[in-house]
């Protein structure tokens, strides 16, 4: 019984998640590395979602003149999940 349970216990480690990737803002190199590896850590209904608030950031504030660099500024450090919820709010914002 008790090799049932370890090999229980073993299985269900194997199928943890990695750890959420964490987006690096500080370099336009890194950026893109980390926002893609974070990006398919995604579901495929969220992964849309995602590239919107990538591309789009630059909107938010209309006399940037730099939208790579305030994305870069704006997400980093943050996991996908987080750019994903931010813009979630920032859309439903926008509808009221």
């Amino acid at each position: 019984m008790r090799a049932v349970a370890a090999a229980a216990a073993l299985l269900l480690a194997s199928c943890a998640s990695e750890p959420p990737v964490e987006i690096d803002g500080s370099s336009q190199q890194a950026f893109e590395r980390t926002s893609a590896e974070a990006r398919r850590q995604l579901p495929d209904a969220d992964r849309l979602l995602f590239d919107r608030a990538i591309r789009t950031i630059g909107g938010r504030r209309h006399s940037e003149r730099d939208p790579a660099a305030l994305a870069r500024i704006t997400f980093d450090r943050m996991t996908a999940a987080e750019v994903v919820a931010d813009q979630r709010a920032h859309e439903q914002q926008g509808r009221q």
